[in-house]
C-alpha cells in the first residue's frame, strides 16, 4: 500500500469503488468526501457501506462466509473508521469541490463519482461548483466516473483531458499532459470492447453501418413510483416507475467511443437505450454491416465468434471474455474483470447482396460511370448480430476503472 486516494461522491459507484479499493489495499488511506451528514452519525454511513442489496454484504465481498467484521473503528468525531485494515476517513461538511481540501488530507488523485460535476471546461469557482475546482482544492489527478460533457457548445475538450477506456486506449493518456481523465461510461467501456477487436481484424473500411441498442439497468436517477416533473424536464419518461416500466431513453455511447477509437468517424453508428427493471446486468446488442471479400472467408457466426475468442485469449486482463453458455443477466453480476462477456451462442449474420444505382455515387468521375455497361451494382453484405453482457457496476465498470485508477497512481508514483 502507498498514497492516499479521494473519492468524491458515494453513490452507486462511489460505493462499490470503495468497495474494490478496499479489497486490493492498493492506498494507505481513502477520503471519500460526502458533502453532507448522513443519519444520526458515522454508524449509519458505516450501515450504508456495509450492505448492498444487489451485491450482499460487505464482509461476504472481502471473506466470503469466513467470520470477520469488515468494518471496524468507526470513530463519529473524526469522521474515520477502518476496512480490511485501510483507515477510511469520510468527509461530511462541503459539496464543492474546490472546498474539500484534499491538500489538507494529503490527497493527490481523487475519483469524482457523484455525477454532478461533468463539465471540464467550468471554472473552478462556480457557485454551483465545477469538476476543475478539484484541482483547487489540492488533487493533481481528478479522474471521472461518466463521460465529459461540455455544456458551453462554443467551447472545445482542454488539452489536459483525455477520456480513456482500460485495455483499449490506455495508450492515449500522457501523465505529463493529462490532469483530467474521464473514465467513459459503463456502456461506452462495454461496446469499445465489442467493436475493437472487429476492427482489429476486419478493419474499419469494411464496416459499412453499425447499430447498436443497450438493455439498460435500472439507475439511480430513476424513479421507483410516478413523479410529477420538476420545472424544465424534458424527457418525461425519466419521471415514471422504474419498477413496471421499460423506459426509452437516451445514450452518449455513440460519442463518447468515436473518443477513444478514432476509426468510429469512418463507420456510420447509432446508439439507443432501454431500461429495464432490473438492479444490475445490461446487454448491449450490438448490429454491424459488413461488406464482403470473395477473396477470403465467409464472414460467418464461426468467423466473427473466433475473433472474440481469440481476443479473450490475448487479453492479460482478461477484459474480453467469451461465452458459449446460455447466460441470462444475473449470471453476469459481478463476473471479475469482465468489460464484456461475449454470448457466443447468440451470434448471428445473415448475407447477402444488396444493389444500387452507381449513378448516385459521390465522387466517381462521370467518364468511369460512362464506362460501365449496367450501372446497377451489386455488393455482397453480411449483417451480424452480436450480444455483450455487462455488470454496469461492479463486474464490468468498476473493475475496468479500478485498474485506470492504478494505472495513473503508478505514474504518479503513488
Amino acid at each position: 500500500m502507498g498514497g492516499k486516494l479521494g473519492i468524491n461522491g458515494l453513490g452507486r459507484i462511489g460505493k462499490i469503488l470503495l468497495w474494490r479499493q478496499a479489497a486490493q489495499r492498493n492506498f494507505d488511506e481513502i477520503v471519500v468526501n460526502l458533502g453532507r451528514a448522513a443519519g444520526t452519525s458515522l454508524n449509519d454511513v458505516a450501515y450504508y457501506i456495509g450492505r448492498d442489496s444487489t451485491y450482499g454484504s460487505l464482509a461476504k465481498y472481502l471473506y466470503g462466509f469466513k467470520d470477520h467484521a469488515a468494518i471496524t473503528d468507526i470513530d463519529d468525531n473524526s469522521g474515520t473508521m477502518t476496512i480490511n485494515g485501510v483507515k477510511v476517513t469520510v468527509l461530511r461538511k462541503t459539496r464543492n469541490p474546490k472546498d474539500i481540501g484534499w491538500k489538507d488530507r494529503g490527497v493527490e488523485v481523487v475519483l469524482d463519482t457523484s455525477g454532478a460535476f461533468v463539465d471540464p471546461v467550468k471554472p473552478p469557482d462556480d457557485p454551483k461548483g465545477a469538476l476543475c475546482g478539484h484541482f483547487e482544492a489540492g488533487a493533481k489527478k481528478v479522474i471521472l466516473s461518466a463521460p465529459f460533457k461540455i455544456k458551453d457548445k462554443s467551447k472545445s475538450m482542454p488539452d489536459d483531458a483525455v477520456t480513456v477506456v482500460m485495455g483499449v486506449n490506455e495508450h492515449d493518456y500522457n501523465p505529463a499532459r493529462h490532469r483530467l481523465i474521464s473514465a467513459a461510461s459503463c456502456t461506452t467501456t462495454c461496446l469499445a470492447h465489442m467493436f475493437k477487436p472487429l476492427i482489429n481484424k476486419i478493419g474499419p473500411k469494411k464496416i459499412l453501418t453499425a447499430s447498436m441498442a443497450t438493455v439498460h439497468a435500472s439507475t439511480g436517477t430513476q424513479e421507483v413510483l410516478d413523479r410529477l416533473a420538476k420545472s424544465g424536464d424534458k424527457d418525461l419518461r425519466k419521471n415514471r416507475s422504474i419498477f413496471n416500466n421499460i423506459i426509452l431513453t437516451t445514450t452518449g455511447a455513440a460519442d463518447t467511443l468515436a473518443l477513444v477509437i478514432p476509426e468510429m468517424s469512418q463507420i456510420g453508428f447509432i446508439a439507443e437505450s432501454v431500461r429495464v427493471p432490473t438492479t444490475t446486468g445490461s446487454l448491449v446488442i450490438l448490429v454491424v454491416n459488413i461488406q464482403e471479400d470473395h477473396e477470403r472467408i465467409l464472414i460467418d457466426r464461426d468467423y466473427l465468434n473466433g475473433i472474440y475468442k481469440e481476443a479473450a485469449s490475448s487479453s492479460p486482463q482478461r477484459l474480453v471474455v467469451y461465452s458459449d453458455e446460455q447466460n441470462v443477466s444475473s449470471d453476469i453480476i459481478a463476473m471479475p474483470h469482465a468489460a464484456v462477456i461475449i454470448e457466443g451462442h447468440e451470434t448471428h449474420t445473415r448475407t447477402a447482396e444488396i444493389t444500387f444505382d452507381a449513378a448516385n455515387l459521390t465522387g466517381v468521375k462521370k467518364e468511369a460511370l460512362a464506362s460501365l455497361t449496367d450501372s446497377m451494382v451489386r455488393i455482397p453484405l453480411t449483417q451480424a448480430v452480436i450480444y455483450g453482457w455487462y455488470d454496469n457496476e461492479m463486474g464490468s465498470y468498476v473493475n475496468v476503472l479500478t485498474m485506470l485508477t492504478q494505472m495513473i497512481a503508478d505514474d504518479y508514483g503513488l
